[in-house]
């Protein structure tokens, strides 16, 4: 009988470089990423008015595209490339909004710092403004800053790991936030442009990745018609779908606000700020008590202390600054101030000392008419019109001392005056979309009056409790579709800012100027000092008189002794018809805490107070921890890479030689025998790739979190969405390594389940019903294996026939080194595709 050879494993013909696919090797992916980027930051047209800041977008889109393709093009590693693409965008920050870059667009420590108030001032803008704001440059800087961020990750997502379908949920994350910012309905057009480029993206992918792989054609995606009918039907049913969406969700409303900004209240670093702008609907949340400013030099004399001034009234929301502030400009404010309205200054100046102790804002607050301003940098300007001092970034102010002119006119005095309304800028008398009730009750109240006084007086009398007007920490459930109508007519149930927008609106209904005014009740009495803390904060109304200047009345009917009624208030009698309640008086008893079961008013800037001061350490600190976080990662990874690495140096070259080991007729790598030693040492090692991502994603947390606690909390969601199924198989993997090199009874098994995975993340899996000779031959076959793989191979398989079908089979030491080799060749001649790291299909195969 003739004798037949046993079977060889097949060994492949060399091949030819694998040709570069349609998706990665041109440029047909990059621009698909972009231009889906580009049409899902569309949806920005619903926060962000004009189109300034679509090129600014579309400029970094095409840099970050460029960049990556550039560096890929060069086979440089996908970390490279990405770091890469987020130093040009950050040359293209620097050189677009910043005046301090080395060369102009290398960034030093001052350009970064031009970057942190840029960015300040944006959030400012938005947490001030009205949607669409205005598309300012520090709104430029914003916007230009996070979709750069987004095309550099739906870039690497789409490009990279080939996995475009995983760049869904970062654009969604893009239409997320101006839904959740914008009180209007997003347009249809952009759901639909989003919908289409996702859709494409898809597609594309859909049609050009199965056919290159190692030069094979995938199966079933030949020239036939239907190549491409999938692609196709996916962007068709995107477009219906997009234009489903756009319809139900901007139908539903897009009205809220991001997590973290409820809309109650702002601090800033170390400090307490006031919001400029009021509410006719909402809830009072004050938070904790905390000092802000300590006042000497006013005496027994109750003032109003004004920060800032609204004078822009919009229906159904309240009252605002003109522009978002943009229109407000002003002259130095250490230098000699320009006369206010109103004075002359032929009357005394007081001296007024204001210690700023947990203030943090751009504006300074300042009693009457100022005269001038020292202890104040150049950087605060004084604008005359609305009586305000500003700087363009949040900031703690020093102790500064104001001369100031706090004389307040007689009745007579107002009775008299000369409106003068021509004099002010037209804003100060505009009002639009007043309902028509509360335009006749404005009218109704100052019937017959013949002077601005006597109806301001009537409709500051309005708001009393004899009118059914009750103190609030929170406005009465909502009745009526204008929320003006129904506070005045209705509800009369709120907070300062109700009553101040009210009273507000109606005098410009009756033609008289006004406007809201946004300060703090003349405080608490200390040892030498007025103390003024955030439970003082408040809204008043300022009514114009001509020559007098602005003049204030508070409508709020306080109940905790600190409201403040001026003498041109008050009654000829004690008990005149039509007064407020004695508690408003000034000489009514003041406490340092409000009664119980009221709150004192103006809560709005309070609700992130408490968190902030919290925060009043150094804000740097997250960047601090961050930077030690990506040290300790980069240290853990470099020790496991260096300790692997001095396992399988190469050993003396000469069969001979002590270091080198025969196996299967060749010799391998030396091997560093950690047999006998401390295990802690190569567990820890073993662990080493997840403890160094583990450190790196909570060092980019951090990173995060010097921005907002949400936005950490969004980016550790995205990194945990998009990681979980790799850390996944990292956990198996790395629990059957150590299981392997502990040379354990179970180490054929795991050796043997860890070759299958490997194989199935690279797209070939093997079926478990296969003998574990068949299965080495795919292996080997489907993978081209090279010399040392295949000997690698053959020791594998036969430690695992021995452990599987041997009696009284112990463990083999040579199953380590073997395994090794194997892992090594598949490296080399079956690289994995970022694909199968990020999303490894043998997680969803089997579960162990």
């Amino acid at each position: 009988m003739t004798a037949t050879a046993p079977p060889r494993l097949h060994t492949p013909t060399p091949r030819e470089p694998p040709r570069p696919s349609v998706w990665s090797g041109t440029v047909l992916a990059p621009v698909a990423a972009g231009v889906a980027t580009l049409c899902a930051a569309t949806s920005l047209t619903g926060v962000v008015a004009g189109w300034a800041w679509f090129g600014y977008l579309l400029v970094a889109v095409v840099l970050v595209a460029s960049t990556g393709l550039a560096l890929r093009s060069l086979r440089a590693p996908t970390v490279v490339v990405g770091l890469c693409q987020l130093l040009v965008l950050l040359f293209l920050i620097t050189g677009a909004f910043s005046t301090s870059g080395f060369l102009q667009i290398i960034p030093g420590p001052a350009a970064f710092g031009e970057l942190r108030d840029v960015l300040a001032a944006s959030a400012e803008q938005i947490r001030t403004g009205l949607p669409p704001v205005e598309g300012t440059p520090p709104i430029l800087c914003l916007v230009t800053i996070a979709i750069g961020l987004v095309a550099v990750l739906v870039d690497t997502l789409a490009v990279a790991a080939a996995a475009p379908a995983a760049t869904g949920l970062v654009l969604l994350c893009v239409y997320a936030v101006p839904a959740a910012l914008s009180d209007e309905m997003l347009p249809w057009w952009t759901f639909l442009l989003g919908a289409g480029a996702f859709a494409g993206l898809l597609a594309i992918d859909g049609s050009h990745r199965h056919r290159n792989w190692r030069n094979r054609d995938a199966p079933g995606l030949g020239g036939s018609p239907g190549t491409m009918s999938m692609p196709v039907a996916a962007v068709s049913a995107a477009i219906v779908l997009g234009l489903i969406a756009g319809v139900a969700i901007t139908g539903v409303g897009t009205v809220g606000s991001l997590p973290g900004n409820t809309g109650q209240g702002r601090g800033g670093s170390g400090g307490f700020g006031v919001e400029p702008f009021t509410e006719l609907r909402g809830l009072l949340d004050q938070g904790a008590d905390v000092e802000l400013f300590k006042v000497r030099g006013m005496g027994p004399d109750k003032r109003l202390l004004r920060a800032f001034t609204l004078d822009t009234y919009t229906p159904n929301k309240g009252w605002g600054l003109a522009a978002n502030g943009r229109a407000q400009t002003g002259v130095q404010a250490n230098r000699p101030l320009p006369p206010a309205p109103g004075d002359d200054g032929t009357g005394t100046s007081r001296a007024i000392q204001i210690e700023p102790t947990n203030w943090n804002d751009n504006w300074l607050p300042i009693y009457g008419a100022p005269r001038a301003l020292t202890g104040v940098g150049d950087n605060w300007l004084y604008d005359r019109v609305s009586g305000a001092v500003f700087t363009t970034s949040k900031q703690s102010p020093p102790p500064y001392v104001e001369s100031a002119s706090v004389r307040e006119p007689t009745k007579d005095e107002l009775r008299a005056a000369d409106p003068k309304a021509e004099l002010l800028p037209a804003g100060y008398t505009r009002i639009d979309r007043v309902d028509s009730r509360v335009q006749a009750k404005a009218e109704q109240l100052t019937e017959g009056k013949s002077n601005n006084f006597d109806k301001a007086q009537a409709l500051w009398q309005f708001f009393t409790a004899q009118n059914g007007f009750v103190y609030d920490t929170k406005t009465a459930p909502p009745t009526d579709s204008d929320a003006l109508a129904d506070f005045i007519l209705k509800g009369k149930r709120g907070f300062c800012e109700q009553y101040a927008s009210a009273m507000a609106v109606m005098l410009r209904a009756v033609g008289i100027p006004s406007r809201v005014a946004i300060g703090f009740t003349s405080g608490t009495p200390r040892a030498d000092y007025q103390a003024i803390s955030s439970q003082d904060a408040h809204a008043w109304v300022e009514v114009y008189f001509g020559d007098k200047g602005w003049v204030s009345f508070d409508p709020t009917p306080l109940t905790d002794g600190r409201g403040i009624v001026p003498s041109y208030l008050r009654p000829d009698s004690p008990d005149g018809p039509g007064t407020k309640p004695d508690t408003e008086k000034p000489n009514a008893p003041t406490s340092s805490a409000p009664p119980t079961g009221t709150a004192p008013d103006k809560g709005k800037d309070l609700a992130a107070g408490q968190a902030d001061q919290q925060a009043q350490a150094d804000p740097v600190w997250p960047a601090i921890v961050a930077a030690v976080l990506a040290a300790l990662a980069a240290l853990v990874v470099a020790a496991g890479y260096v300790y692997n690495a001095r396992r399988r140096r190469p050993g003396p070259a000469g069969p001979e030689s002590s270091g080198a080991r025969k196996k299967n007729g060749r010799e391998s790598p030396e091997r560093v025998d950690d047999t006998g030693q401390n295990t802690l040492l190569p567990t820890l090692i073993n662990w080493a790739p997840l403890i160094g991502a583990g450190l790196f994603t909570a060092a980019i947390a951090f990173l995060a979190a010097w921005v907002s606690w949400w936005f950490a909390l969004i980016v550790l969601l995205l990194l945990g969405g998009l990681s979980a199924p790799a850390t996944l198989r990292e956990i198996a993997r790395r629990r059957r390594l150590q299981t392997i090199s502990g040379h354990s009874p179970a180490a054929a098994d795991a050796a043997w389940h860890e070759l299958l995975d490997e194989c199935a993340d690279r797209g070939l899996p093997i079926p478990v019903s296969d003998t574990v000779r068949v299965a080495g031959m795919k292996v080997a076959q489907k993978h081209h294996l090279d010399e040392d793989g295949r000997a690698g191979l053959r020791t594998v398989i036969g430690v695992v026939e021995k452990a599987w079908y041997a009696k009284g089979g112990t463990e083999d030491p040579s199953l380590e080194p073997a395994f090794d080799d194997v892992r090594q060749s598949l490296r080399r001649n079956a690289p994995m595709s970022w694909r199968g790291r990020l999303f490894p299909k043998s997680v969803l195969r089997r579960n162990r």
